[in-house]
């Protein structure tokens, strides 16, 4: 396994990191996974998620995993609403995702493959392939 990191990253308990990834300074995983190719290259956070393939997350994205409330998590999945019976979960994110800097994933968002975030974006709810948020 080749796992670039960088300095000041922490990278906490029971999270998984794929082959050929770039973990950067002043990032925090946990509870994760990781697929192989991704990037998470610095000043991000990552908390209860998925993250597909060949992800790139622009530098200070920021996935939520716990709502203000602390009740549980809600997600949306082909229009529908679902309790996910979790107190804390971030994002399912497809494969080939990018984000822009300083771009935020709110708690429970579940993102299709090649979706583009831009930068300072908020990304909610369910996210189809090849959405481009700017």
């Amino acid at each position: 396994m080749i796992v670039k990191s960088g300095p000041n990253c922490y990278i906490r308990p029971y999270t998984a990191i794929g082959n050929s990834c770039h973990v950067g300074n002043a990032c925090e995983i946990k509870n994760s996974i990781i697929m192989n190719g991704s990037n998470v290259p610095h000043q991000n956070y990552v908390g209860d998620s998925v993250i597909g393939q060949n992800c790139n997350l622009g530098a200070g994205t920021k996935i939520a995993n716990l709502r203000l409330d602390k009740k549980n998590i809600n997600t949306i999945l082909n229009g529908k609403k679902l309790d996910t019976n979790r107190r804390k979960l971030g994002v399912i994110m497809g494969d080939d995702v990018q984000t822009g800097i300083n771009s935020a994933v709110d708690v429970g968002t579940i993102v299709g493959n090649k979706v583009f975030i831009g930068p300072g974006a908020m990304a909610k709810g369910e996210i189809k392939p090849y959405a481009k948020m700017l």
